[in-house]
C-alpha cells in the first residue's frame, strides 16, 4: 500500500479555507498541520515534522521567498501560492536555488484544474477555433469595495500588494497554459480606485493611504501575433460575471464565469461544444483545487510534475510578464 502524502500547510486565510480542505478531500493525502504564516516557531516545527513530505505555502507574498527557502533547506517538496515572490528577480534566484534541492517545487496555479478552462485549452490545440487572433477577459468584482475591505498588505505596494500579483497572476498564466507565450506588454494602466482604508484594529482611527492597484487594464501580444486586452477590478461598485472571449479564424469561445462555455461559428452555436457546470456553492477556487491536489500528490509521489502541473519555472515565467505590467 503507498504511503500517504504528509502536508503542512503555512497560512491560515487561503491556506485554511481552501486548500487544506481540498487536499484533506484526496484520497492519499494526510494534512499533518495548518500554521499561521506569522508564527515562525510553529512554521519552522510544521516543516520539520518528519510526516511531512510536502509544504504548501500560502503566506503573503513578501513571505514566500522565507518559506519557501525553509522548506527547500528541509528537503520537502515545495507547492507556493501566487504570486510567486514579489519580483522576477527573486523568484529567478528562487529557481535557481531550487534546482538541486530534493523534490518537486510547484506553483499553485489551480485554475489550470479548472474544467472549463481544461476544455478550452483541448479546443484551442486541436484547432477548433482556427487560428487564434484576439482574447479578451474582463473581470470586475465588488469584493474589496462592497462591503469596503480593511486596510491591509493587499493595498501596500510595499509588502507586494495590489491586484496585479492576486488576480492577473491566474489571467497570465492561463494565457501562457492555453494560448503559448506572451511576446510583449504594449500597454498596461494600473489603477487604484479606493485611496484609503480603514485600519481592520480601529476601524473609527485614521484611515491608510493604498499604495498598490487594485485594477487594471493591458493590451498584450501571444507568439504567433494574437492580442489579448485585460480589464479587472477588485473596486467596481457591483459584481460582474467575468467573461473570457477568445476569437478565432473559425469560430468564437465564450467562458462565462468558469459556468457555461459556448463555441459559435458564422452558423450560430455549436451545441456539442457547449458545457454548462452547476452554480458554485463556495469558494470559486475550490473545485480547480479539488483536481489540483490530485495532481499535486502525485508529482509528490512519483518526483516528477506532470506537464499540465505548473512549477517553479512557471512561477517565475509569470512573474516577468507581472514585473512589466506593474510598470504601467
Amino acid at each position: 500500500m503507498t504511503a500517504p502524502v504528509g502536508l503542512a500547510v503555512i497560512g491560515t486565510g487561503f491556506g485554511a479555507r481552501v486548500v487544506a480542505p481540498g487536499f484533506a478531500a484526496t484520497e492519499g493525502v494526510d494534512v499533518i498541520s495548518v500554521v499561521s504564516a506569522r508564527d515562525e516557531t510553529a512554521v519552522a516545527a510544521a516543516v520539520a515534522d518528519p510526516r511531512v513530505d510536502l509544504v504548501s505555502v500560502h503566506s503573503p507574498p513578501f513571505l514566500h521567498d522565507r518559506h519557501v527557502r525553509i522548506a527547500l533547506d528541509a528537503g520537502r517538496s515545495v507547492l507556493c501560492d501566487k504570486p510567486f515572490t514579489p519580483s522576477a528577480e527573486t523568484s529567478r534566484r528562487l529557481v535557481a536555488d531550487a534546482r538541486d534541492s530534493p523534490g518537486v517545487h510547484l506553483l499553485n496555479f489551480e485554475f489550470r484544474f479548472d474544467p472549463l478552462r481544461e476544455r478550452t485549452r483541448d479546443l484551442v490545440a486541436a484547432g477548433v477555433l482556427g487560428r487564434i487572433e484576439h482574447v479578451v477577459w474582463t473581470h470586475h468584482s465588488a469584493g474589496s469595495r462592497e462591503p469596503l475591505r480593511p486596510y491591509g498588505w493587499l493595498f501596500d505596494r510595499e509588502r507586494a500588494g495590489g491586484w496585479i500579483g492576486a488576480w492577473a497572476s491566474h489571467a497570465v498564466d492561463i494565457l501562457r497554459f492555453t494560448f503559448g507565450e506572451i511576446d510583449s506588454v504594449v500597454r498596461s494602466v494600473p489603477r487604484l480606485t479606493v485611496t484609503h482604508r480603514p485600519d481592520p484594529d480601529d476601524p473609527d482611527g485614521p484611515w491608510h493611504e493604498c499604495t498598490a492597484e487594485d485594477g487594471l487594464s493591458a493590451l498584450l501580444t501571444l507568439h504567433g501575433g494574437a492580442t489579448v486586452t485585460i480589464d479587472s477590478t477588485f473596486a467596481a461598485s457591483a459584481t460582474l460575471p467575468p467573461r473570457i472571449t477568445v476569437v478565432g479564424s473559425d469560430a468564437t469561445l465564450e467562458n462565462v464565469a468558469d459556468r457555461s462555455l459556448t463555441v459559435r461559428d458564422a452558423s450560430g452555436a455549436l451545441d456539442d461544444l457547449t458545457i454548462t457546470t452547476p452554480e458554485s456553492t463556495g469558494d470559486h477556487h475550490a473545485g480547480a483545487m479539488t483536481a489540483f491536489a490530485v495532481a499535486v500528490r502525485d508529482a509528490v509521489r512519483n518526483g516528477e510534475a506532470a506537464p499540465s502541473v505548473p512549477t517553479f519555472a512557471d512561477g517565475l515565467a509569470c512573474d516577468e510578464i507581472l514585473d512589466r505590467l506593474r510598470a504601467g
